[in-house]
């Protein structure tokens, strides 16, 4: 059997590459790959490391070129009726087939290995992570063999070679578009899913995220089955025209029918099982950590997360909600029993809905939707409950989900969703698990926030809830010895108020059927943390009881636990010694970094007036600090002798940029207190040869006039720090990856004054740095063609931009604590503005530097547990080293010449096959003669 498929094999690939065919084939492919990758997708206006760019048209150039590479495969042959010889001869026909199958994925094979110059280019020139691209041309392979089925199947069907290249394409292209959201958006979820489970396109996404599952694999080879066996089929049907038997007709297709069946069951059996995989991901990031299997075992009762996830919902999320059911069923399956997962559509459920909303505060989220023929507005649910005892706590979307903008669009992907996972079950178990709520000795007097609409707009079952309320108001009153109180405020009657709860609180009027939407919503707060307490309504079943357990249940959400509180330093306004240069009025916005820290920590703003850290802080942030005063110093100085961690975010020059850019000396007041460690930040800015791009007005002549016009820009005062900028032995920055440090000055640190303590690095420019006071940070290209900057002849050197110190300092009562400081030569790097300039040059949501400080709190906190998931679930923006226009012409010619170089090796190798065979047939008829 093998013999006679690898003569048929080379006899094939002889007639593709002698008729030019094969040539042709590699040529247009090449030239298609090279035109999508480097014009189309833009790879260097993009700026990322990966191979995203190629791997998102594959499954489009393939449906043509295969259709094309097999339309003559049979049709040619009933043309000239060569084909009556192969029907007749005594090789089975499946062996004709299987050959010619393997002839067009030889050639498809080789197309690929000449795409490989890409990806080490894209390595090359950035931290590629080789998962993607392996899952990547394994899934092309597949995608290309029920390509090559189809079209084989295709060719069969008639002797015009153009109505078997029409049908292939037809039939392919049918497999993939049913999968695309612009066709799935017309159905509901479960419909959806199906659609996307029986498409080509949806299957390849799935395995070029650097995931081999045994289920898309097993899809792939159903198609190349059925397809092989209607080849079969038809060729036999050629074979016994005129001589048709009616029984032997239904068996042909009564056992295609059987294997139908059964391969449908066996992939719908399979579609349930999602351990069945390979994750060639760096890291594994699609795959459970220890540490989560750990918590999951370690469970002493048992422990619900359901998956709320809409029909009707954003084409851009619904790929995503198969993606957190497989991972919320390996939990059930990694806790061995004491994980039940549920997967709820809320909008189908009404009863889960009405739980949904009234027990755990779960409320629709509104997208624009367009279509081909409306456009509209939709409510969907993408969140996940876990419950644990009479503790829960919910994720939505946002934090689950990253969005990301490109040339082509948007798309969307999941956001570390084992961290959050884990994190929150151990939070609900931590909490469940703690002993019996006691007002009796509270620290600090709770206040019950009533936004509750006039009495009247009231339905009356809810009129009644408020009645019982009341009452265990005054009964918590006693209990907590005064310490506790309700506040009632109308919403409809200040705006404010309204606007407060919709903007801060996420809070929206309630509706019940023909109701005029009403407020009921209530809040607890200690004075420093505030969280939400949801009144359960539901059957009209509410008692006294019932509602105090709501309460404490919410009042347990106050008190210290495994969830750290992390305290960002306010500062206060200060008009600075005369004299000096003031920076810019409007103060610095870290409500990126705030909300992201939210997601994982408490967060609360001190302002030191009283020379003390609040009791119960474990970090506090000194970010972008200016003049401050000497009981502030004193403050943040005695939370680090008390064993405590300060982050600070400090440059000595401040940059404010907008139509112009103005720089201004900075005095942050705590110049002396670092000096007492050793650390002097420098009164200077570290431009670097290996930087990022901006957004920024950059000068233009024309004529005689200097125009300012907004560009995006290599911008040298934006440092890319990678490799080796990243300390790789402290797990703070190791996993980083990449993160752009702007307008920072270098840090010295004398070893002297810290012989005590351990001093580390964290991040560091590369050796192509230099120091720059000049208060021109814009680019000049007009002065400075190359780089827009003058770049000095002299030496550079490498300069620390972020480094910690840890040790023992001298506490009260000279007592010895181990304290962290860290401290980053940058004002500029958490905040909102940042953030945003780079996330739109990026064309995502730019997060890295959240992601640093992050690591620090789960470093310095010690919860190495949740630390190790974050580090090996962390996904981030890889992008290419900086480079000139020059290289990028180079690089991009030399795949353009290796692509010429790969061809003339195929035809060298094809040529000196051929006088091989050439030789050994001429010998042979000597040997005849």
């Amino acid at each position: 059997m093998l013999s006679h498929i690898v003569i048929i094999i080379k006899k094939e690939l002889n007639d593709y590459f002698s008729s030019l065919a094969a040539f042709l084939f590699l040529a247009i492919f090449l030239t298609a790959t090279y035109i999508v990758f480097f014009w189309v997708e833009a790879f260097f206006a993009r700026n990322l490391a990966d191979m995203r760019a190629f791997f998102n048209w594959i499954p489009i150039l393939l449906i043509f070129l295969v259709s094309v590479l097999t339309m003559s495969a049979w049709s040619e042959e009933r043309r000239l009726g060569t084909i009556e010889l192969q029907l007749t001869s005594s090789v089975p026909i499946s062996h004709f087939i299987l050959g010619k199958f393997f002839s067009v994925m030889l050639l498809i094979a080789i197309a690929l290995l000449l795409t490989l110059p890409l990806a080490v280019t894209v390595d090359v020139l950035g931290d590629l992570d080789w998962g993607p691209v392996i899952g990547g041309y394994i899934a092309a392979l597949f995608l290309a063999a029920a390509y090559t089925a189809i079209g084989l199947w295709a060719s069969a069907q008639s002797d015009n070679q153009i109505v078997g290249l029409i049908l292939s394409i037809f039939i392919a292209a049918l497999f993939y578009v049913i999968g695309t959201s612009t066709f799935t958006q017309l159905f509901g979820y479960e419909i959806a899913e199906w659609l996307r489970a029986f498409a080509t396109g949806a299957r390849f996404e799935s395995i070029t995220r650097g995931v081999l599952d045994a289920r898309d694999i097993l899809y792939y080879l159903t198609i190349v089955v059925l397809f092989f066996l209607l080849n079969k089929i038809k060729l036999e049907s050629l074979r016994s025209v005129g001589n048709i038997k009616q029984n032997s007709y239904w068996l042909r297709y009564g056992n295609f029918t059987i294997t139908l069946v059964v391969l449908l069951l066996i992939n719908i059996t399979i579609s349930y099982v999602s351990q069945a995989r390979i994750d060639f991901t760096q890291g594994k990031i699609y795959t459970l950590s220890s540490t989560t299997k750990d918590y999951l075992k370690s469970l002493e009762k048992p422990l619900l997360i359901r998956g709320y996830f809409s029909s009707s919902t954003h084409p851009l999320l619904a790929p995503l909600a198969p993606r957190m059911r497989d991972l919320l069923y390996e939990y059930a399956v990694a806790s061995q029993g004491n994980v039940r997962v549920e997967i709820i559509d809320p909008l189908e459920e009404t009863d889960f809905e009405e739980e949904a909303v009234a027990k755990y505060g779960i409320r629709p989220v509104s997208f624009h939707v367009e279509s081909k023929y409306k456009a509209a507005v939709i409510n969907t649910y993408f969140n996940v409950l876990v419950e644990y005892g009479d503790q829960y706590d919910v994720l939505n979307y946002k934090q689950m989900v990253e969005l990301k903008s490109s040339a082509g669009g948007h798309e969307v992907e999941l956001k570390n969703p084992e961290y959050q996972l884990t994190r929150t079950i151990k939070s609900v178990v931590y909490k469940e698990d703690r002993q019996v709520v006691d007002l009796t000795n509270i620290q600090d007097p709770l206040v019950l926030s009533a936004y509750v609409s006039e009495q009247a707009r009231l339905p009356r079952s809810y009129r009644d809830l408020y009645d019982q309320l009341q009452q265990v108001v005054v009964d918590l009153k006693n209990e907590s010895n005064d310490n506790f109180d309700m506040i009632p405020i109308n919403p409809d009657q200040d705006q404010l108020t309204e606007a407060y709860l919709s903007d801060e609180l996420r809070l929206k009027p309630n509706f019940i059927d023909t109701q005029e939407p009403f407020w009921f919503d209530f809040t607890l707060t200690d004075g420093r943390t505030t969280v939400p307490v949801i009144l359960s309504n539901a059957d009209n079943k509410a008692n006294q009881e019932a509602i105090k357990q709501t309460i404490f249940a919410a009042y347990k959400k106050l008190l210290p636990d495994s969830i750290k509180t992390v305290a960002i330093l306010r500062p206060l306004p200060n008009p600075g010694p005369f004299g000096v240069s003031e920076s810019p009025a409007i103060p610095k916005r870290f409500s990126i970094l705030r909300q992201h820290l939210r997601e994982s920590f408490k967060v609360i703003d001190v302002d030191l007036r009283s020379g003390q850290v609040n009791e119960g802080v474990d970090l506090l942030l000194v970010l972008a600090p200016r003049y401050l005063n000497p009981v502030q110093v004193d403050g943040i100085d005695k939370f680090l002798r008390q064993g405590g961690t300060v982050v600070v975010s400090s440059s000595s020059i401040d940059v404010a940029i907008s139509q112009f850019a103005e720089v201004y000396e900075v005095r942050s007041g705590l110049e002396d207190w670092l000096g007492e460690f050793g650390i002097n930040i420098g009164e200077s800015l570290v431009l670097d040869m290996r930087h990022g791009k901006l957004s920024l007005p950059t000068l233009r002549r024309a004529g005689s006039r200097n125009v300012r016009e907004n560009y995006v820009v290599d911008y040298p005062y934006v440092i890319d720090v990678r490799d080796d900028g990243l300390n790789i032995d402290n797990s703070i920055s190791a996993k980083l990856g990449q993160v752009f440090v702007p307008w920072s000055s270098p840090i010295r640190v004398d070893l002297n004054s810290n012989q005590n303590r351990k001093v580390t690095p964290l991040l560091s420019s590369s050796k192509n740095s230099w120091l720059s006071k000049d208060k021109q940070v814009l680019a000049d290209y007009e002065e400075f063609p190359e780089l827009g900057f003058n770049k000095p002849g002299g030496s550079k050197e490498t300069y620390t931009l972020a480094t910690m110190i840890e040790g023992p300092f001298a506490g009260s009562n000279n007592s010895i604590q181990e304290g962290r400081l860290v401290v980053v030569g940058s004002s500029m790097l958490f905040t909102d503005n940042f953030a945003d300039q780079m996330s739109q040059v990026l064309r995502t949501e730019y997060r890295r530097p959240m992601q640093f400080v992050q690591n620090i709190v789960d470093w310095s906190l010690e919860d190495q547990g949740l630390l190790q998931v974050l580090r090996k679930h962390t996904q981030f923006t890889r992008t290419l080293s900086t480079i000139s226009e020059a290289d990028k012409t180079f690089w991009e010619y030399l795949n353009y010449i290796l692509g010429l170089i790969g061809l003339t090796v195929v035809g060298l190798v094809n040529w000196l096959m051929k006088v091989s065979t050439r030789k050994y047939n001429q010998q042979l008829l000597t040997k005849i003669k």
